[in-house]
């Protein structure tokens, strides 16, 4: 395409150069640039794109977007210079790939939990409906029996709609996709036009980014606002939490028809009666504008039924029908790394889940609680270079709902573990329970295999913090390591 027609409607500061040169790529990372190629100087956390234009311009970039001008480095090359180069990116990519988003129905979905969970069960749904889906979410991403390892909850914006585009040559018509606050907050999905977006909840996370809770707010937030808000689909659904008191906020101002849901407060629009919830899953009916529905699901506790009433909820507003949606829920028996058991002989329940928040872990524990006829035992850690704060509130959480708590590593990244668990170590020996046990193992394996080896029949023993993942960073390199093949390992050594 032609530089001027990419750069269209952009706010642009000042231009060096012709605009009127074909471009046959982009990329944000000089490393992938090629001859005749737009490079985005992108400014990040630890890097700004800036310092590689030079880089950039010998392997062949033709055009470059940037922030800051230096015209010693642009002799030859275009130079478009804006105020943003992430939000001018994020349109740009959209133009380049033919505005895939508005050729799909793009279901989003925020919050600090249960965001996974939800993609899989309207995955399901959608699959049921006879539709060709499409998702993107922390684990990975799929489509069209193709699995792409996820690096980020939410790619870059360039990234992102080469991936809608290479869906829409799939044949999906339906995307279902995670929007991370980072995301958010760097205009990644900006030039998305959404269908539907759903907030979950939220509570304290990422403040080691965000600095404070209203910031966070804040940056969720513009996806019912700015975001939905500027999508060329007409209807738009913003289908919101009222059980959350953030959701109650965002309820007041969103853009896009409001669609409130709720597990029990039968003032939403969506909402559950007759729940029941036991060790074998959750029954519930649920009320809703497009008539009553029957959950039946193997997903297990009370959040996992908010997850439900969600994406119930998201998927009648956009027509799907209720016999699908019964369907899609039901066939969705389990989540990767979400309250994922792990079997052993000896009448034990060992469970690997992704909780790394307070609010989280206090879920999760809530419902292997209800599964445990002994001890439960909990195995944990925080990240590192990641929000502190939460450290000790989460030691506090994990001593007053477990019997015996091992505090260990989860990605100390560039850290010291024992400072980290020190933190946590605060809030474990502020809870003054007699009864309880409580090991400080920095290693992870050892950490895990303790747990196993104390446990008898009858006993839980939840492994929380990295859920599906399958390494473990320490300092900046990351190692294979996962707490199911860590679990059962130490399984089968017991078992000889």
């Amino acid at each position: 395409m032609i530089l001027r027609e990419l750069t269209d409607g952009i706010k642009i500061k000042k231009i060096i150069g012709s605009e009127n040169v074909e471009i046959l790529g982009i990329s944000h990372d000089s490393n992938r640039i090629r001859n005749d190629f737009l490079f985005a100087a992108l400014r990040g956390e630890k890097s700004d794109g800036h310092t590689y234009i030079e880089q950039a311009v010998e392997r062949g970039a033709k055009a470059l977007l940037v922030e800051q001008l230096d015209d010693n480095l642009f002799k030859g090359v275009t130079a478009v210079q804006v105020e943003d180069t992430r939000s001018s990116i994020a349109e740009i990519a959209a133009k380049f790939y033919h505005q895939p988003t508005t050729e799909l129905k793009l279901i989003g979905i925020t919050g600090t939990n249960g965001k996974t969970t939800i993609t899989y069960l309207l995955e399901s749904i959608l699959r049921a409906e006879g539709k060709n889906v499409g998702v993107i979410g922390t684990i990975e991403y799929r489509y069209s029996n193709k699995k792409i390892s996820s690096n980020m909850t939410t790619p870059e914006s360039l990234d992102l709609m080469e991936l809608f585009r290479n869906m829409r040559t799939e044949g999906v018509d339906y995307a279902v996709m995670e929007v991370s606050s980072h995301a958010l907050d760097k205009r990644r999905v900006h030039g998305c036009h959404f269908d539907a977006v759903v907030f979950t909840n939220l509570s304290q996370d990422h403040l080691d980014y965000h600095g404070t809770i209203e910031n966070y707010f804040s940056a969720k937030r513009r996806l019912f606002t700015d975001v939905i808000g500027e999508s060329k689909k007409s209807p738009t659904y913003s289908v919101i939490n009222i059980d959350d008191s953030y959701g109650r906020e965002i309820a007041k101002e969103c853009s896009g028809r409001l669609i409130s849901y709720s597990v029990y407060d039968r003032s939403a629009m969506v909402h559950g009666y007759d729940v029941n919830i036991t060790n074998e899953g959750l029954r519930a009916y649920l009320k809703t504008p497009w008539g009553a529905l029957n959950v039946d699901s193997k997903l297990l506790g009370n959040h996992n039924l908010s997850n439900i009433v969600a994406a119930a909820a998201a998927a009648l507003a956009l027509g799907i029908s209720s016999e699908s949606v019964e369907i899609g829920i039901l066939n969705v028996t389990s989540v990767p790394g979400r309250l994922e058991a792990v079997e052993n002989p000896f009448g034990i329940n060992v469970v690997v889940d992704y909780a790394h928040t307070p609010d989280a872990l206090r879920n999760v524990l809530t419902v292997v609680r209800n599964l445990t006829k002994g001890k439960l035992i909990l195995v944990f850690g925080c990240g590192g270079d990641r929000d502190p704060l939460k450290r000790p509130i989460m030691g506090e959480i994990g001593r007053e709902l477990s019997d015996t708590v091992i505090v260990t590593s989860d990605n100390p990244r560039t850290e010291q573990p024992e400072k980290i668990i020190g933190q946590i170590e605060e809030g474990v020996l502020k809870m003054n329970c007699a009864n309880g046990e409580y090991f400080r193992i920095p290693d992870r394996r050892s950490a895990i295999g303790k747990a196993i080896e104390i446990a008898e029949e009858g006993d839980s023993v939840l492994i929380a913090g990295k859920g599906h993942e399958n390494y473990q960073i320490l300092g900046t390199k990351r190692i294979h390591f996962d707490d199911k093949e860590v679990a059962r390992e130490k399984i089968n050594e017991i078992i000889g």
